[in-house]
Order: C-alpha cells, then sequence, then structure tokens
C-alpha cells in the first residue's frame, strides 16, 4: 500500500477540521436553542397571533403562522427542544442496554454470547418503522413510549458495534491478567474494557442520534409520534404540509431542521471516523 504524500495528508486534516467544525456549530445551535427554548420564544407555541392560515412573516411572526394561525418560530423552538430531548433520550437508553450487553457477551462469550447475539440478529431482521408502528399502535404514542420504542430499536446495533469492539480488547494482556486477578464482572466491563472503546461508541451515539431523530421524526410525520397541540418536526412538517400548495414555507423550515441536524452529525461522524483511520494507520 503506497503511503499518502505529505500534501494530500494536510488536504485531508483541513477537510476533516472544516467538517468537525461545521457539524459542531450546527448542532451546537440547535443544542442551544433546545436549551434556551422557554426563555427565547417570542409566543406561546399555541397561542393564536394570526387570524389567517399561513400568513406571510411579519413583526407579529417573523417567520410566518402555521396552519392556524400560530406563530411558526415559537412552534419550531418548541418542536427544537421535544425533538432533540426525545432523540437524546433514546439513543442514550439505546446505549445503556445495547452497549453494556455487548460487552457482556464479549466478555462472557460462550452460551451467553451465543443467545444474545441471535437476539440481536432477529431484532435487526426486523424492519425498523414497522416496528416503530406497530408498537406505537399498540402501546399509545406517549413520549415515553416514543422514546423506549426508539431506543429498543436501535439497541441491537449498539450491541453489534460493543460486541465486536469487546471482542478485540478481552484478549489482550491486561484484561488478562484482570481475569488472573478474580475481578468480578462490573469491574471488567465498566472498568478494563469500557474506557478502551469509549471513542468508537461516542462515534457510534452521534450517528445513532441522527437515526433516532429521523426514525422519530418519520413516526410523528405518519401521525403516530408526539401528538396536537404539540408537535416534534415530524409533527410541524405533516401538520404544514398543506400549505406547499400555495407556496407556504411552513414545511420547509422543519424539513430544514432535520437535514440540518442529519447531515451535521453525520459530518461529525466522517470526521471523528477520518481522524481514528489515521491515528490508527500512523
Amino acid at each position: 500500500m503506497t503511503a499518502l504524500e505529505p500534501g494530500t495528508l494536510v488536504e485531508h486534516g483541513e477537510r476533516r477540521r472544516w467538517s468537525l467544525m461545521i457539524g459542531a456549530v450546527v448542532v451546537g445551535f440547535f443544542v442551544l436553542v433546545a436549551l434556551l427554548g422557554p426563555f427565547v420564544m417570542p409566543h406561546d407555541p399555541t397561542a393564536f397571533v394570526s387570524d389567517n392560515a399561513f400568513s406571510p412573516a411579519g413583526p407579529a411572526a417573523w417567520l410566518g403562522a402555521d396552519y392556524l394561525g400560530r406563530d411558526l418560530l415559537s412552534r419550531l423552538v418548541d418542536g427544537t427542544r421535544i425533538t432533540i430531548a426525545m432523540a437524546l433520550a433514546a439513543t442514550l437508553l439505546a446505549h445503556l442496554l445495547g452497549g453494556t450487553l455487548g460487552l457482556l457477551a464479549a466478555i462472557r462469550n460462550g452460551i451467553v454470547d451465543a443467545c444474545l447475539s441471535r437476539l440481536a440478529d432477529v431484532l435487526l431482521s426486523l424492519p425498523k418503522i414497522i416496528v416503530g408502528l406497530v408498537a406505537v399502535a399498540a402501546l399509545g404514542s406517549s413520549v415515553t413510549v416514543l422514546i423506549a420504542v426508539a431506543g429498543m430499536v436501535y439497541a441491537s446495533g449498539v450491541f453489534r458495534v460493543a460486541r465486536a469492539l469487546g471482542s478485540d480488547i478481552v484478549v489482550m494482556d491486561f484484561v488478562r491478567a484482570a481475569r488472573a486477578r478474580g475481578e468480578r464482572l462490573p469491574w471488567m466491563v465498566f472498568g478494563e474494557v469500557l474506557p478502551n472503546v469509549l471513542l468508537p461508541l461516542a462515534t457510534d451515539f452521534a450517528l445513532r442520534l441522527s437515526f433516532a431523530i429521523l426514525f422519530m421524526s418519520s413516526l410523528s410525520f405518519l401521525g403516530l409520534g408526539v401528538q396536537p397541540p404539540k408537535a416534534d418536526w415530524g409533527g410541524l412538517v405533516r401538520e404544514n404540509l398543506s400549505g406547499l400548495s400555495g407556496g407556504a414555507l411552513a414545511p420547509i423550515f422543519p424539513a430544514l431542521a432535520i437535514a440540518a441536524v442529519t447531515i451535521s452529525l453525520n459530518l461529525i461522524v466522517d470526521a471523528l471516523g477520518e481522524r481514528r483511520y489515521q491515528d490508527t494507520r500512523a
């Protein structure tokens, strides 16, 4: 394999830094909006500011009104808070469950690994959106159910990643020394293996976060997500979709928010993955 020329390495490094910076700025902006949402919303998200549906932008509504005459900016800020909070909680649940079981399977091996791996294979074979539709239709579309369903849906993917990473770590000398010392299982998982797989798991976390946003926005777009009068980004697109025929931009803004965050998270993942690859080659 031929080595990359110094100029090429510099170019790759610059591109990686720009991707990471752009992605971090966009994601940080939306996180800041979510955190400061209640303080920066010009109106109550459920209050009516116009008698006309899809009225254009003006002093009363900076981005215009939605299909009922409510302030679109306030609803978009509130939807940002709901979307990011739900996606973050679901991703944390997926990593807590899938990551722990994946590392456990790698350490235990044998029948534990076989049973958990086959269960993960079954879950991975099921279409995620169909699983979400069936679960939400059966259990309801509360925020708790949406978070639990999204977390369970993506836990199997996290399990496969954590198991693969853990399998590479458990054969190393320091893990064998810990086994010889008679260390207990919790210490083996969280003290010996987990610290050595945090970076790739953090990269996977960003990727799963974008998946969770798309998954729950898809459920809301189909009418099975966050219910009115609240709305996440997918719900904002769905409820304002009729305005497209009249040239209204109300459904465009939440769609752009979904695209901006998911693309930015993928830019961060690509930059971190390329950096890890370069560090490995070095």
